[in-house]
């Protein structure tokens, strides 16, 4: 059963744990760009297996290789701790997936040989 959406204040510590994200519009918001649009839709493909594993469904849009994704609970007419979770969860797939964005990928490769 999923966790009851609790309204949060979004303090510092929620925003450092979510470092690709900001709030917008009464919505946490992530613009993600990945090398091709089959990276895209992949990723959207992997992460719509998380958001029904958590009950929680984003709004999101592509165009071609760039994923947007807007997260709040609408029930509760805001931003809750689903949403900071659920963005956690999609960061952590982002990272562990072997679709990245480029962004992401550079954050995480480590230093070339010489």
């Amino acid at each position: 059963m999923p966790t009851p959406a609790r309204p949060v204040e979004l303090s510092a510590q929620h925003l450092a744990s979510i470092p690709e994200w900001t709030f917008k519009d009464n919505k946490l918001y992530r613009r993600i760009e990945f090398g091709s649009f089959p990276e895209a839709i992949g990723f959207m493909c992997q992460a719509a297996f998380t958001c029904e594993r958590m009950d929680h469904h984003p709004e999101w849009l592509n165009v071609y290789k760039v994923v947007e994704v807007w997260l709040t609970s609408h029930d509760q007419g805001r931003v809750t701790e689903r949403d900071v979770q659920l963005a956690q969860a999609l960061d952590a797939q982002l990272q562990k997936s072997a679709i990245k964005a480029p962004e992401a990928a550079a954050r995480t490769s480590p230093a070339p040989h010489n």
